[in-house]
């Protein structure tokens, strides 16, 4: 069973008075501070809710959400072992794939049998574990993209330049403007394919904000990223936030969850299995049991790798006699060969 809520404390604590106001990081927090930990709990301004939503592969179950919700303007860190389905998860919820049963909604809106960019018209969008650049195409061009409702799109208009120059202006001055927030700005005229991964991973993001999301889905930002760039990218998804956007993102590195989240959940084998402040994660014992390990918030001491290692010495003597136990021998009392 989750641990039940202890009085918030340090950044989770917030006067009255901060509830009618303040920074959206401190909002989020107020509002979840109160919920109890478990799964499928109400979230008081729930942006995405799911219901009943399954995926199966054959024989296999990749996911099974019986309730969760995901509360407005907060980030959600997704957690689990691998192939406990959090990316199917991220498809279903985006249109990239369609679930076997369920419904989920955005804003109240059913999202069930929309595409993925109809979804993303809506305001919600993703960015991917394996970047999508296009490789061939500039950076500035790859930004331009994202953009929503482009008129110069459409055949007959592009024909006519007057009806779609303006808004082309618009969109190169907003697409340069991301690129000198990610630090991307002096790549513009590179070719993407030249970018390293963590540069892919910030042109990605900043490709997805040309569409003024609402709901910004990030599948392990972190993943293959070099330290000098995971601070910026850690930053640039508080910045989200700070914009009021509602976050979800999945990653490994429990560091990081612990620093950016203000609501964590737990999925294993399909399931949800959690929910709760970062804090109370390390306190549930099925997290630790499915996901976490033994060992996963304290060194081991030194009594502790004493005893591993007397353990480790005690299994392999026993197996070494058991094994000249077992030896064959030759009739005249050597060893076989």
């Amino acid at each position: 069973m989750p641990a039940e809520p202890t009085p918030a404390t340090g950044a989770h604590a917030l006067s009255a008075t901060g509830r009618a106001g303040g920074p959206p990081q401190r909002l989020a927090q107020a509002a979840l501070r109160d919920l109890p930990w478990e799964v499928g709990v109400a979230k008081p301004d729930p942006a995405i809710v799911v219901d009943g939503v399954t995926r199966t592969f054959g024989g296999l179950t990749a996911v099974s959400v019986d309730h969760l919700e995901i509360q407005r303007g907060g980030i959600t860190g997704l957690i689990g072992p691998n192939g406990a389905g959090k990316t199917t998860l991220f498809n279903l919820l985006t249109g990239f794939d369609q679930p076997d049963g369920g419904t989920w909604s955005f804003d109240g809106r059913p999202l069930g049998k929309l595409a993925s960019h109809q979804v993303a018209r809506l305001g919600v969008v993703r960015t991917f574990q394996l970047t999508k650049a296009l490789s061939r195409l500039t950076v500035l061009q790859n930004m331009l993209l994202g953009a929503q409702g482009q008129k110069g799109e459409r055949f007959f208009s592009a024909l006519v330049p007057g009806l779609w120059r303006k808004q082309e202006r618009e969109n190169t001055e907003k697409a340069l403007e991301l690129l000198r927030r990610f630090k991307l700005d002096a790549k513009k005229d590179d070719f993407a394919g030249t970018l390293s991964g963590g540069q892919r991973k910030l042109l990605e993001m900043a490709r997805a904000l040309m569409s003024d999301p609402k709901v910004v889905m990030l599948d392990e930002p972190m993943a293959g990223v070099n330290p000098a760039l995971t601070q910026s990218l850690l930053g640039h998804v508080k910045d989200l936030r700070e914009e009021g956007m509602t976050v979800i993102f999945v990653e490994h590195d429990m560091d990081v969850v612990r620093d950016i989240s203000d609501w964590v959940v737990v999925m294993a084998a399909g399931n949800v299995i959690a929910e709760g402040p970062p804090e109370s994660i390390s306190q549930n014992k099925a997290v630790v049991d499915a996901y976490l390990g033994a060992h996963h918030d304290a060194a081991l001491t030194i009594e502790d790798e004493d005893r591993q290692l007397a353990e480790a010495d005690a299994i392999i003597a026993r197996d070494a006699d058991g094994g000249a136990a077992r030896a064959p021998r030759s009739d005249s009392g050597g060893t076989a060969r």
